[in-house]
């Protein structure tokens, strides 16, 4: 297993592990299991299983990706992402073909770990990753409308995009009262919760409030809203264990749907973790996630699971809770398995309308409309990117829009590496006679104080420059008060450079650094200052040359 590089996380955080950690990780794992009750539920049976399936999803998945995975805080399970892709597997291939393509998917995920390429996968343009997120948040939002308001439609709601929207449109005359009522109770709880308490979930607030509603109306007032138990029968009992006959002939028609859930669990798990990483100031093993991310996708298939990955919105909760380790993921999965086999055939009592307002609200978080509107201000070719992946995501499916992406990624990649963008660090002095910026008459070396560390760009800062200032700073052994990024020799910065240049000014701040940028030409200064970058690092921060920089860093040491 060294060979193959197998460290899972929690190895290494078990070696310190103390009382008061696992205090830590208890709470925050009773709450997150808690939290992602009605996410499972509701990811379950949107995505055309039964509910249990989703439960029985974040219990085996979950426990497996905190077990094996290379984040300290990472939360696994069903996630809105998935829903498109599983419903049109299961339309076409039915539940088998389902368990087959995510054994494969995780198969493939595994393999992604061990040949090293989790750092690959993230090297795909911010654009692309923001135009299929938004454009499943807006599918999922589609396939909601019927159960959100009750409509009455004869047979099956067709699987594509227009066709769904005409068919709501012919049959919107049948829309029910008092389901449209819940369903939309339900969206404004879930919106209004946070003003109240950010502790409280507000999915499970809403799902207990509209459940004895709905039971007040059928039993007081006979008036019946569809429920779960309407729809499935609730079968808590103990999955039994079944390996997918992994057949050549099942399989050759499901290696692309296996490698679609296979590249985007990588890209969502990596994408979390990532996020995950600038607010406890850690590190994940990238390569580490994705095994353990493919050990979870075979495990939940056998016992009558669907795809998982990381959860962005379930790490967040796990750490605004005080989840340490992977511990934590450990007994969220703990707790859901004992509302599994105690509270389950309660399920059957929630409306079909109120999980339909907690996956609009997911869908709506999903949908990143702000990120959108910040990228609009951005470069044509990234406002095409962007809006080409939503628009296939929407029109087409989740297989062409990733494909294509990874081929826009590609294209990108060529023309950007066209020039090849070094990053350098000085710690001691910078040579006069090799600085361009620096008055020709100043002849004498100028030394750097200690406590700053210079940092500088040779070439566009696009998104590979992203792990190489990471790997930089890890290998620098003592932590600076002072980070001075030189860009003189920076000819343009994107979208995805300024998101990641962000994320590095953020978790600086977090952990008492200065950021000053030095020598930033006239075209990538206005770029930062139309996405106010001056406000978030303060014009005085954005200097001419390093002259002016090292003299900020000087003052900057004194306070």
């Amino acid at each position: 297993m060294k060979y193959l590089h197998f460290q899972p996380k929690i190895v290494q955080c078990l070696q310190n592990y103390s009382k008061q950690k696992f205090t830590a990780d208890l709470m925050a794992g009773i709450i997150v299991g808690i939290v992602a009750l009605p996410l499972a539920i509701a990811f379950g049976i949107a995505s055309g299983v039964s509910p249990e399936k989703g439960i029985i999803t974040a219990i085996v998945a979950g426990f497996a990706i905190s077990a094996f995975g290379g984040s300290r805080v990472q939360i696994g399970g069903p996630t809105g992402a998935f829903i498109i892709i599983i419903y049109g597997i299961i339309q076409q291939y039915g539940l088998e073909g389902l368990a087959i393509a995510t054994v494969l998917a995780g198969i493939f995920l595994i393999l992604l770990g061990i040949t090293r390429l989790g750092t690959i996968i993230r090297y795909i343009p911010y654009p692309i990753v923001v135009g299929f997120t938004s454009g499943i948040a807006l599918t999922i939002f589609t396939t909601q409308i019927k159960d959100l308001f009750g409509l009455q439609i004869t047979g099956e709601v067709p699987a594509d995009f227009i066709s769904k929207w005409v068919v709501y449109a012919q049959n919107f005359s049948t829309i029910d009262v008092a389901t449209t009522l819940i369903g939309i109770f339900s969206v404004v709880i879930i919106a209004l919760m946070p003003m109240i308490s950010k502790k409280v979930p507000g999915s499970l607030v809403t799902i207990i409030v509209m459940t004895i509603v709905g039971v007040i109306l059928t039993n007081y007032f006979g008036i019946h809203v569809d429920t779960i138990g309407d729809r499935f029968k609730i079968d808590p009992s103990v999955p039994e264990a079944v390996v997918p006959e992994l057949t050549w002939e099942r399989m050759k028609g499901l290696v692309t749907p296996a490698i679609t859930i296979a590249i985007l669990g990588a890209i969502e798990s990596l994408l979390s973790a990532t996020v995950a990483d600038g607010v406890i100031g850690h590190r994940h093993n990238s390569n580490q996630e994705l095994i353990g991310q493919g050990i979870a996708n075979i495990l939940s298939p056998i016992f009558g699971g669907i795809p998982a990955t990381g959860a962005i919105a379930r790490t967040m909760t796990n750490i605004n809770n005080g989840g340490k380790t992977p511990v934590a993921g450990i007994i969220h999965a703990i707790v859901l398995l004992l509302i599994y086999f105690f509270l389950m055939p309660l399920a059957a009592y929630i409306p079909m309308a109120c999980l339909a307002g907690v996956l609009v609200m997911v869908s709506y978080n999903m949908s990143g409309w702000r990120t959108i509107r910040q990228l609009m201000r951005n470069p044509k070719s990234d406002i095409i990117v962007l809006w080409l992946t939503f628009l296939l995501t929407v029109i087409f499916d989740l297989t062409v829009a990733i494909e294509v992406g990874i081929i826009l990624a590609c294209f990108l990649c060529m023309r950007r590496m066209a020039e090849t963008t070094q990053v350098s660090v000085l710690t001691e002095e910078i040579d006069p006679n090799e600085e361009n910026e620096i008055n020709p008459l100043n002849l004498e070396h100028l030394s750097i104080p200690k406590g700053v560390e210079v940092y500088e760009i040779n070439g566009p800062y696009f998104f590979g420059v992203a792990s190489k200032f990471e790997d930089m700073m890890v290998r620098m052994k003592e932590k600076p008060r002072v980070r001075i990024i030189r860009m003189r020799k920076v000819p343009f910065i994107d979208s995805t450079g300024m998101h990641n240049l962000q994320n590095l000014i953020e978790q600086s701040h977090r952990m008492g650094i200065t950021i000053i940028l030095s020598g930033v030409n006239e075209r990538v200064r206005s770029v930062l200052e139309h996405n106010r970058f001056d406000s978030l690092i303060g014009t005085e921060h954005i200097c001419a040359d390093i002259n002016i920089a090292l003299d900020v860093a000087k003052e900057k040491l004194k306070i």
